[in-house]
């Protein structure tokens, strides 16, 4: 994994403040995530476009049944891991942005991420108090890909609703999380802290000069409008052939005609499906009349190919066939096939005309997330067995397959946390905190707040949900459990907190450097 060193200037840390002792164990990691605000900003923009496109086809981070697990063995009291710590949260300095249940805390929202599989995900997660005001608090299996490698296109959304991000997209930069979990996924280190540039979002578009486009370091594309052939000439005559004015051949739209055709014509490969080929060529090797029917594959391609071509197969963009070799079980090799179609159309070309209209994408910073949404406290080494409000956006079905959660709305559990820590095997699993809850898969990373003011939408973070359970065995989830704030939660949440972070774009919309 790529390490990141963050450079004490840049923390404000002496050599001294981060000096251990060198048999040690490190007790933090830290990995970028878009630390340029260039990358930042493509980054947000893959999930602001169209509308929002992609945040509404991101699903969430998926549990199967089989790890909706048991908490087997309850360990001794709390961890003796050094005194009680708190840091206080913070009120948002701004207003403006609606949350769409007011009872609800407004730092609350969704990291989203997208995984090695290329599938969109989510997560719950919340804007927490540090230095910079850029923090984000989830779990740790919502930034690292099972202890390895970060997430790609990794983004928190406060606030999030059906698409809609009304404080902005805040793209993050550089992710912390624990030793344990980075290297052995040990879930007793189940959290993170994410550092986060400026959110920013789009605000919609203008045409401009050629020059004013070329000049614009921010978003800008071109678009071409057909246009008739008057205002063509008459755009061309004043503007030359440097001018936005255009015009091109093309080949007329094929007429199909028979072999016997006596005009001009030429023989076009269409490809085809399948099943269209098996209906219309005779053999694989047929010739009728030139009119060829040709098969091509089985072909060997990558395993991340096969993947690629069956999301678009799924989404009917992929005509040809796939198929994967299997041996003891086990995927071993892939492959593709097309089938083609050739048949006689008639040839000619058309002339047609097009203006060049040059767009810039417009785009309005949102401050850091700390002034926009506020970000709760954090505390760490605190009694158990203390009432706590945990929050996020369940979505899963529970074992048996009842879905009463959706996903789309914040929902909440309220009560004591035991009084001892547990142990999932499974998970290595050595102290995690628990609480009665039937919140689902989708709502891990959502914090656990101590001292929740319902009237100021704060509290403490002292955990976040990290696995799910069912302790009678009916298969529903009836527990959900978080790692144990200690210690070591609060060296590497101290290590994130000195991150410092950008603007991504400057106050003309312009993306800056």
């Amino acid at each position: 994994m790529k390490r990141l060193l963050i450079p004490l200037a840049a923390a404000g840390l002496t050599a001294a403040a981060l000096a251990a002792p060198a048999a040690a164990a490190p007790s933090w990691v830290t990995d970028p995530l878009a630390p340029k605000p260039a990358d930042a900003y493509s980054t947000a923009k893959f999930w602001l476009n169209a509308n929002g496109a992609a945040l509404r086809k991101a699903t969430q981070y998926h549990w199967d049944s089989k790890d909706v697990t048991k908490l087997v063995k309850v360990s001794a009291d709390q961890p003796d891991d050094g005194k009680p710590g708190i840091v206080a949260p913070i009120g948002a300095a701004k207003t403006g942005g609606k949350v769409k249940n007011v009872n609800l805390p407004r730092t609350l929202g969704k990291v989203f991420f997208v995984d090695r599989k290329g599938e969109y995900r989510w997560c719950s997660a919340t804007s927490i108090q540090s230095r910079h005001r850029n923090l984000v608090a989830t779990a740790g299996h919502c930034v690292y890909e099972h202890g390895r490698d970060v997430f790609a296109k990794w983004v928190f959304v406060p606030g999030y609703y059906q698409g809609k991000a009304p404080f902005g997209v805040f793209s993050g930069a550089y992710a912390f999380t624990a030793y344990d979990l980075d290297t052995y996924d040990d879930y007793d280190g189940d959290f993170a802290f994410v550092a986060v540039h400026n959110g920013f979002s789009l605000t919609g578009s203008r045409e401009v000069p050629k020059g004013e486009f070329t000049d614009w370091a921010g978003d800008k594309w071109v678009e071409h409008e057909e246009i008739k052939e008057d205002e063509y000439k008459t755009g061309f005559e004043k503007y030359g052939a440097a001018g936005p004015y255009w015009s091109k051949d093309f080949d007329v739209t094929p007429e199909k005609v028979g072999h016997d055709y006596k005009g001009e014509k030429t023989l076009t490969k269409v490809e085809v499906t399948e099943k269209e080929y098996g209906d219309a060529a005779p053999s694989t090797t047929a010739n009728v009349n030139g009119e060829q029917y040709e098969k091509v594959g089985p072909t060997p391609i990558s395993k991340e190919k096969y993947q690629e071509l069956t999301k678009l197969k799924a989404d009917g963009k992929f005509p040809g066939k796939l198929h994967a070799e299997v041996s003891n079980g086990a995927e071993i090799a892939w492959y593709e096939s097309h089938y083609y179609i050739k048949q006689w159309v008639k040839s000619g070309k058309t002339v047609r005309y097009f203006r060049d209209h040059y767009i810039i994408g417009m785009a309005k910073d949102a401050g850091k997330l700390g002034d926009a949404v506020g970000g709760q406290g954090i505390a760490w080494n605190q009694p158990t067995g203390q009432p706590v409000f945990v929050f996020g956006y369940p979505a899963d079905p529970h074992p048996d397959g009842d879905k009463p959660y959706t996903g789309v709305t914040p929902k909440y559990c309220y009560g004591k946390t035991g009084t001892k820590t547990y142990q999932v095997n499974s998970f290595r699993v050595e102290t995690h905190q628990a609480l009665k809850c039937s919140l689902t898969g989708g709502s891990d990373g959502g914090p656990w707040l101590l001292k929740y003011n319902n009237s100021k939408r704060l509290g403490y973070v002292n955990g976040v949900t990290s696995l799910f359970h069912d302790q009678d065995g009916n298969d529903r989830v009836d527990m959900i459990s978080s790692a144990y704030f200690d210690g070591e939660t609060a060296d590497v949440y101290n290590k994130a907190q000195y991150a410092e972070t950008k603007a991504v774009v400057g106050p003309k919309g312009e993306i800056l450097q």
